[in-house]
């Protein structure tokens, strides 16, 4: 694989109190279409306890992935579902969602989940508020015991060389995918994505070989940016290696963000503030 950017995921406090680690770029756009992730992962109750109550978002999507523990979602459209360990959830925010996420209570032995940030094209920013979520997600392995497996959480994915899976999430703006790879010990993966222009990586779990003859790893925490152009062989050292992989197609569109909103311009972000504080987004019933 062919790095081009390297980053670090950096302690962060959300919610009530919750205690994340997040990689983020509302700036330079080095990440387009994505623009955050987020992810908990920790055994102490007090890390998480607090949730997230309610709270608003325009002009972006949210795609949450839980491995372990789970979130009871609320919302003002009427949703609530219980997103536990395997689950995904997907909200298209568009003209405003107004929702809550709170563990539960078999979470309290621990909680590991991500929750990422999609951009929407400003064309879509104010369109009608979507959501889904599923508990069927399609999966691949290699065929040896030193090998992968691949789970298609949003898109379509595939091995080199092997028949692709189709997630039940479709859609995502910026034809954003998201898949899960886990690697066994010393094993290998191969995967080619040349046909999207962004490609991206987040290690939340042992370490994968930076090249041939190295002694050295990438490492739990680390967030890279890839050629996408560059076949992706992936190496895991003795730890193995768990992580999420991301790819989409740019949006190339102005940012800007306050908060929960994330829209082209300063008046439109003043605008979503007014249209939330005078009750136009709804309210969790």
């Amino acid at each position: 694989m062919k790095v081009l950017g390297q980053f670090s995921a950096k302690p962060a406090m959300d919610g009530d109190g919750v205690n994340i680690r997040r990689v983020a770029d509302f700036v330079t756009t080095q990440f387009d279409p994505f623009l955050m992730m987020d992810e908990i992962k920790s055994d102490d109750k007090q890390d998480f306890i607090g949730g997230f109550p309610p709270h608003p978002h325009r002009g972006m999507e949210t795609f949450t992935y839980i491995r372990k523990g789970g979130f009871e979602h609320r919302d003002q459209m009427g949703n609530v579902k219980a997103i536990r360990a395997g689950d995904v959830q997907w909200m298209s925010t568009g003209y405003g969602v107004v929702h809550s996420e709170m563990p539960l209570a078999d979470a309290l032995n621990g909680l590991h989940g991500f929750q990422i940030w999609v951009n929407m094209p400003a064309k879509d920013k104010l369109r009608p508020a979507t959501y889904q979520d599923t508990a069927s997600i399609p999966s691949v392995e290699t065929s040896n015991d030193t090998g992968a497996t691949l789970k298609g959480l949003a898109g379509d994915w595939a091995f080199a060389g092997k028949s692709a899976i189709s997630a039940t999430i479709q859609g995502l703006a910026g034809e954003a995918a998201i898949a899960d790879l886990m690697i066994n010990a010393n094993g290998e993966a191969q995967l080619d994505l040349s046909k999207h222009e962004f490609a991206s990586l987040y290690l939340y779990q042992g370490g994968l070989s930076k090249g041939e003859g190295s002694q050295f790893s990438f490492n739990q925490g680390e967030f890279l940016v890839l050629d996408s152009q560059t076949p992706l062989q992936l190496k895991a050292d003795e730890r193995g290696a768990g992580m999420l992989l991301f790819v989409g197609k740019p949006i190339r569109e102005k940012i800007v963000q306050m908060g929960p909103f994330v829209m082209n311009t300063q008046a439109e972000i003043q605008q979503a503030i007014r249209d939330y504080q005078e009750g136009r987004f709804g309210q969790i019933a």
